[in-house]
């Protein structure tokens, strides 16, 4: 078996983010960059389905963008990837570009499952794994929270502002993983050196066919100031009272 993780290089949001004075972008100068932390999610619970598996299984991690990319698939050899390839580009990818290189890049490396996060931190756009299952015309089972093979097929438990839902998908299919799939390894000190040594893939975008169209225009962005402040009430009344103001406020 061999499943495909997407992964996407996001800014660390442990960190302050400070956008530029023109509102054209962020400010990335120092800002260190990591794996989108839902898409991590999705390289542990690849390399639990492969260390579960009685079948060989070849855990296949890609990432679209510059060279700058590389030390976050770095990151999944490291965590135990079993191989890494950078989809180059340097072009302003939305959604819609980004499911149409990797149907282009499962098209030609055949993954029996697709597992990525189910969104980047970085914009929340959340729609790259169902535009991909629609491109492929997969079947897809968003928002997982639980996995399980059953006779060839995935019994995937998905949380939803209902509840939790359970759906049944056949192979090949895409997932995307929510927070509480699981709770991804830290890399060793030595699968770190190891994973320094690998090669990574490098595939340009040109070869996989197709050319960008752009769906999205970034017009500009701009900070909100934080509104959140720190009262201390005396009773549950005046608890109740207050929060029955700000509402009007609001």
């Amino acid at each position: 078996m061999k499943i495909l993780v997407p992964i996407k290089r996001v800014p660390d949001t442990d960190q302050r983010i400070q956008v530029l004075p023109d509102g054209s972008g962020i400010e990335t100068d120092g800002m260190p960059f990591v794996i989108n932390p839902f898409d991590a999610i999705a390289v542990e619970e690849a390399l639990r389905i492969r260390e579960n598996s009685t079948e060989a299984t070849e855990v296949l991690a890609v990432s679209i963008g510059t060279e700058t990319c590389e030390p976050q698939l770095r990151t999944a050899l490291a965590m135990g990837a079993d191989n890494a390839t950078l989809i180059l580009c340097d072009a302003p990818l939305d959604p819609w570009n980004v499911a149409r290189l990797l149907k282009a890049f499962a098209v030609r490396f055949q993954p029996d499952l697709i597992l990525l996060g189910k969104q980047g931190v970085d914009d929340d756009h959340g729609q790259t794994g169902q535009m991909l299952a629609a491109l492929l015309d997969w079947p897809q089972a968003t928002f997982a929270s639980k996995i399980e093979f059953l006779d060839k097929r995935l019994r995937v438990t998905r949380e939803t502002d209902a509840g939790l839902e359970i759906v049944r998908v056949g192979l090949p299919a895409v997932v995307t993983a929510d927070l509480r799939l699981n709770e991804p390894r830290y890399a060793s000190m030595t699968s770190i050196m190891k994973a320094r040594k690998k090669t990574i893939a490098r595939i340009p975008t040109a070869e996989l066919g197709g050319a960008i169209e752009p769906r999205m225009e970034l017009l500009g962005l701009e900070a909100v100031p934080s509104r959140r402040k720190t009262v201390r009430v005396g009773s549950l009344d005046e608890l109740l009272a207050k929060l029955r103001d700000e509402e009007k406020v609001i």
